[in-house]
């Protein structure tokens, strides 16, 4: 996706020479190329013990630095090696595959903590991946904050991917309206059936209200994206109406605003 945007790309370039790339491109008349550098764990391990320091000189440099981190969870990453048979880089004869994804989480830890954007790739199939770079990193058009809204369902975990994350499983909830059950927090009935609940526009208002104050505060910290997971039982109808509502104040105020449902997502993929 980047390739096809224009990004001048380098696949698993050694980290130690991040820093040599950086000031060949910081060098170039006119304007800087956009450059795209993926590193994982085929990298040697010495040298990714260099990222974040690397990362953080490039970061007080002039170029604009921003790290992309792409994960899944580990029955998800399991599940696609066995379906495509590749071999994970880090899998030996003593070392199994599900050892080697954990090696890798543990080698990748300290860039993952640097990430402008970190996207979790558990639920997405090939095109909601490429066009969600797309819309998030491709069609930028500016340095402001990047809004993302993301519901999900507690009984499926957390999403690794969250800045911030709120729990709205105290709200009523629809699923036990048995006219309401299969519909989601996008459906008109559902919507209506939410905002007659009080304690649900008493939720609305301190969201807005925490949101508006403090994600000033980032953005004043140099952040470039910012994820908001909200959550309830099961990610169809609590979560998904507030992230709709959340999308829509924000869209005023910010540029680039967007919501993604994870569970629904989960949905369309099974």
């Amino acid at each position: 996706m980047l390739e096809d945007h224009g990004f001048y790309c380098i696949d698993n370039l050694p980290a130690s020479l991040l820093p040599a790339l950086a000031q060949r491109v910081s060098e170039q008349v006119g304007d800087a190329p956009q450059v795209a550098v993926s590193i994982d764990a085929r990298n040697i391990p010495s040298d990714l013990e260099q990222v974040p320091m690397i990362i953080e000189q490039l970061r007080r440099s002039s170029l604009r630095t921003e790290v992309i981190f792409l994960d899944a969870s580990s029955p998800t990453l399991i599940k696609r090696f066995s379906e495509s048979r590749r071999k994970h880089p880090l899998t030996t004869d003593k070392i199994g595959l599900r050892q080697a994804i954990n090696m890798e989480t543990t080698l990748l830890e300290q860039i993952a903590l640097l990430a402008s954007l970190s996207i979790d790739t558990s639920n997405m199939s090939l095109h909601q991946l490429r066009e969600m770079i797309r819309t998030r990193v491709v069609e930028r058009e500016d340095s402001g904050l990047a809004l993302i809204f993301e519901s999900f369902g507690y009984k499926y975990g957390v999403p690794i991917d969250a800045d911030v994350v709120f729990d709205v499983r105290c709200l009523p909830n629809p699923y036990w309206e048995e006219e309401l059950r299969p519909l989601t927090g996008q459906d008109d009935k559902v919507k209506q059936w939410l905002q007659a609940q009080p304690a649900m526009e008493d939720m609305y208002a301190d969201l807005c209200q925490y949101l508006d104050k403090w994600l000033p505060r980032f953005e004043e910290n140099n952040r470039s994206y910012m994820t908001v997971a909200i959550g309830c039982t099961g990610g169809q109808h609590r979560s998904v109406y507030l992230s709709e509502r959340l999308r829509r104040h924000f869209a005023g105020k910010l540029s680039n605003v967007q919501v993604m449902h994870r569970e629904l997502l989960r949905r369309e993929n099974t």
